[in-house]
């Protein structure tokens, strides 16, 4: 059994990119796919975008890990934007002393820092992803 994570986003390509950077994987090339279904007349031409060269489905994209050790990430569009704190959200887990160098990468790649805290243990920073969701880094 795989583990899916989906996001409502605006932006899924934009996100996949993020998150990929993030966890230092890849997003998911789904260009012969999406090719094929034009070819064979079972989806309309503007369900792709092109990025970086290669066909993708305009409206979803994913990340997942080659190893299969973390679960996979699926962004899809919806015309709504972020309106609460998440009621889910994902944990980074990285060794304590390089956690203010993962801190200040995360936010290079367009994270925000919200706060830190360490009522519950170790130190944790509260950030969140470029669409403004929330995730720990621990």
């Amino acid at each position: 059994m795989r583990t899916q994570i989906t996001f409502d986003c605006a932006d899924p390509h934009a996100q996949a990119a993020f998150w990929a950077a993030v966890y230092g994987t890849a997003v998911e090339d789904h260009s012969a796919f999406v090719d094929q279904l034009i070819a064979d007349g079972r989806m309309p031409a503007d369900f792709r975008i092109v990025i970086g060269g290669r066909s993708a489905f305009r409206d979803v994209a994913a990340v997942s890990d080659p190893d299969k050790t973390e679960p996979r990430l699926y962004f899809q569009r919806v015309p709504e934007g972020k309106t609460a704190k998440n009621r889910v959200h994902l944990d980074v887990h990285v060794d304590p002393a390089e956690k203010d160098a993962e801190r200040d990468r995360l936010i290079a790649l367009g994270a925000a820092f919200v706060e830190s805290h360490a009522d519950r243990g170790p130190l944790t920073y509260v950030m969140r992803d470029p669409e403004g969701n929330e995730f720990c880094l621990h």
